[in-house]
């Protein structure tokens, strides 16, 4: 009896949170072990689905940097990297497109369609998503974002559709770039006025002193980037969620695929389980 009250107390905590996000739309960066280990993968994709019957749209986004590294060893291509970026020449483009737009997220497309969820496939190159440029010619076909059309996302979601981006943009002559999957999440969510961008890593939030920040704000992120605490992978994530809170997201979240439903956890309790950004 305790346990099943337990359960009942649990579901109390989280009406005002169900009341408050039912129609909300929130952008999901997709990676880390939550992506490639299957206990966390399926663990993540019933969160999704609970979260979408309870009348949250989602759009997600995903990486896929360990697969595309694996693929192109056993193709013989030995990858390259400049101060953490992939250098991306026309052999590694096909490989990154390859793992991206056809293995990864026809798989996440599967996983969620398997529970009776619609959701589909898209990468920036589909009705001009993500318009690109060349970020560094020393980096080959790595792009960075000039703009995001979010028409095709708005119609997707009007049809009750999960869209599943991979991060490839286009530019005007139709080129392709390879582009950091958290600077799309970050943009997409800008570009679509999302109630929440959530980053799911491998990480318990953004470490400061030795401890997990449980809440930071825009200056406290300039503050410690300049004392070089926010460094490496997570940089690029911060400065994502910092651009994204000044242009209107309400509140970033970056918090641990490993740990069972974290997705639910930081939803829909006070405390939460990661680190939250905002304004």
């Amino acid at each position: 009896m305790e346990n099943a009250i337990n359960k009942a107390r649990v579901l109390i905590e989280a009406l005002p949170y169900i009341k408050n996000f039912s129609g909300a739309t929130f952008v999901i960066k997709y990676g880390g072990s939550a992506m490639t280990d299957e206990k966390y993968k399926e663990i993540f994709i019933q969160d999704i689905i609970l979260l979408r019957y309870v009348g949250i749209k989602f759009i997600i986004v995903h990486g896929g940097g360990d697969d595309i590294t694996s693929l192109a060893e056993k193709l013989g291509k030995k990858p390259k990297f400049i101060k953490g970026h992939r250098v991306t020449d026309k052999e590694m483009l096909e490989i990154v497109e390859m793992v991206l737009i056809g293995k990864i997220n026809k798989d996440i497309v599967k996983s969620i369609n398997n529970h009776n969820i619609k959701a589909i496939g898209i990468s920036g190159k589909d009705a001009n998503l993500i318009i690109a440029k060349i970020k560094n010619p020393e980096l080959g076909f790595v792009g960075e974002i000039k703009k995001i059309n979010p028409e095709i996302l708005k119609t997707l979601q009007e049809k009750d559709f999960i869209p599943v981006i991979a991060p490839i943009g286009v530019d005007e002559k139709g080129q392709s770039y390879n582009i950091n999957a958290d600077l799309v999440a970050g943009d997409i969510a800008i570009a679509v006025k999302a109630n929440k961008l959530i980053y799911i890593t491998d990480t318990t939030g953004v470490k400061i002193n030795g401890n997990y920040a449980e809440s930071l704000t825009i200056k406290d992120i300039n503050k410690y980037i300049k004392k070089k605490q926010i460094t490496g992978g997570m940089l690029p994530k911060v400065l994502s969620a910092q651009k994204a809170v000044e242009k209107g997201v309400k509140k970033v979240h970056i918090i641990n695929g490993t740990i069972e439903h974290s997705l639910l956890l930081e939803i829909f309790t006070k405390k939460g389980i990661g680190t939250e950004i905002v304004k």
